[in-house]
């Protein structure tokens, strides 16, 4: 072919994929798409448009909404365009599962789309050697993120093992002291501020003398005999509220008598998520654990004294045994729920229950109680909590990556990111309605948080979620919002298909926040504008 009929000839369409992860990268996403542009100009390649992931890992496609847009866009058949131009091959991803990145490729190529990796030193166009080298670098980029996340984590042990402490809000009675790498302190760090140096250190310190004195009356009070559920109970009555500025319940008074933080003990590693897996708990003999780490405010002595107490509270019942407990709460309150059941003194939790009958719903019937309402939501407890758990934990992770701090407070169920933003997780409980339609209502709180409500939407078996409802908490209904698919506008208005599309608008200023909720009979609240929706 001659020059005049190669300029002639109509440029290859293409978009552009980029990715930086929040580690130290050594391209930064603006660098790749010189990279890419440069290489599309040499041949004769017209970029319509750039896909682009900031702050994200490569490590799981879940997590890279611009990835996930791309690839819809391509199985949808609404792609207008041949190629697709991407940096290297770990810009695609650090997948730990090279077939997995493979799979994505071959997607594309299924749908006559061809992947392009412009700073790679062989050509992708199918041959023996292009394979072979892609198997290679594939493996390549997981094993980067696995020797990375090694390295980091010996490092954080060494820092523990010094008394420093790596990541997290301080418990109840504490406070987080920064010391520069001479050991100087440069002044406590607040709810929500992270140190800016990378010299610098973290390390705990005791809180104000009034918190002090609630923390050793708790163990006074438990080691004498009092269970969490009556130390939560005056507390409450009393006034005095946990660290969130929330009620305390029996929970977040077993997190305080299980610290051992409060004896100067520096703890890490009691839970892992390594390599963007799921959080899992830990055993004991993996524990980092450095004494004498920062000044004590329980004597160990009393610290031990309740461990020993707890372990002796810890018998096991029969399921007879636990069945008659539970019928002589019902003689004594006329009624039976998983709140009457965690308060009580002499029995398990409701979770307990669930674990051992089944369902919490198994153990009523069990002992001939038919409560009067819906009980699908009872019997789903522990795999909802377990949602909402994962739900949060997700959002840890985002809000980390960006550069920020979030702190979950599973006994309330609320969110704090940085400091200063707070997200109630709820779920949204699915009924049928007359005509075979659905409904999902989420209910107000007595404690509603400040600023964000994040509903999950489960299916009616409510055995899967679908998707995320987000809702102000200023304006929210005095008693619930319920959302129909017979309403396709009004669900669509705060629906969201991913926790990554929630975390933009949360993170918005206050002024680009709106009330998603239409006029509805059941709700009395005003017209009033859809929220944005970032990315979609």
């Amino acid at each position: 072919m001659s020059i005049e009929a190669l300029e002639a000839a109509e440029p290859l369409r293409a978009v552009a994929y980029v990715r930086m992860s929040t580690d130290r990268q050594i391209y930064s996403t603006a660098n790749q798409i010189d990279a890419i542009a440069a290489y599309a100009a040499r041949k004769n390649i017209a970029i319509l448009r750039t896909y682009k992931d900031d702050g994200k890992s490569g490590l799981l496609l879940d997590r890279r909404p611009a990835l996930k847009s791309l690839l819809g866009d391509v199985m949808l058949g609404k792609a207008d365009f041949d190629c697709i131009l991407v940096y290297d091959i770990s810009r695609w991803g650090r997948f730990q599962n090279s077939d997995e990145s493979a799979h994505y490729e071959f997607i594309c190529k299924e749908a006559g789309v061809r992947v392009e990796y412009c700073a790679e030193e062989f050509s992708n166009d199918g041959s023996l050697l292009s394979n072979v080298m892609k198997s290679l670098k594939r493996a390549m980029a997981a094993e980067y993120s696995r020797e990375l996340s090694t390295k980091v984590f010996a490092a954080q042990c060494r820092l523990i093992e010094k008394g420093f402490r790596q990541g997290g809000t301080a418990s109840y009675g504490l406070r987080r002291l920064l010391l520069d790498q001479n050991g100087q302190s440069k002044g406590r760090l607040e709810p929500g501020q992270r140190k800016y140096t990378q010299s610098d250190r973290v390390i705990l310190q005791p809180g104000p003398e009034s918190e002090l004195a609630v923390v050793r009356e708790m163990f006074h009070q438990f080691v004498e005999g009092k269970s969490e559920s009556l130390i939560a109970r005056e507390l409450n009555q009393e006034g005095i509220l946990n660290r969130r500025g929330y009620p305390w319940t029996h929970q977040s008074v077993r997190y305080v008598l299980n610290n051992e933080n409060y004896t100067g003990v520096n703890v890490y590693n009691r839970k892992t998520c390594r390599l963007a897996s799921k959080l899992r708990n830990n055993s004991p003999s993996q524990w980092i654990k450095a004494p004498c780490a920062f000044d004590p405010i329980i004597d160990p002595e009393i610290f031990d004294r309740a461990q020993r107490h707890r372990k002796q509270r810890r018998i096991w019942l029969s399921n007879r045994e636990m069945l008659a407990r539970l019928e002589s709460l019902l003689r004594e309150k006329g009624r039976l729920s998983a709140t009457l059941i965690d308060e009580s003194d002499h029995l398990p939790d409701n979770s307990t229950y669930a674990l051992r009958f089944g369902s919490l719903g198994n153990a009523y019937k069990l002992i001939n109680y038919r409560p009067r309402t819906n009980f699908r939501y009872v019997d789903r407890g522990v795999f909802l909590a377990a949602k909402i758990k994962e739900a949060a934990t997700d959002l840890i992770r985002l809000v980390e990556r960006g550069g920020g701090s979030a702190v979950f407070d599973e006994a309330a169920e609320l969110l704090t990111i940085n400091g200063a933003i707070t997200v109630s997780i709820y779920i949204a409980r699915c009924t049928r309605i007359p005509g075979g339609g659905l409904m999902w209502r989420v209910n107000r709180r007595r404690y509603l948080a400040g600023d964000w409500i994040v509903a999950l939407r489960p299916d009616l078996p409510c055995r899967n979620i679908l998707d995320y409802l987000l809702l102000p908490a200023p304006g929210f209904p005095k008693q619930k919002a319920e959302f129909s698919n017979r309403n396709p506008a009004r669900l669509a208005a705060c629906r969201y298909e991913s926790i990554a599309s929630l975390l933009p608008l949360i993170l918005a200023p206050p002024s680009n926040h709106y009330v998603p909720l239409a006029p509805h009979s059941s709700t009395r609240c005003g017209r009033a504008k859809a929220l944005p929706k970032p990315g979609r």
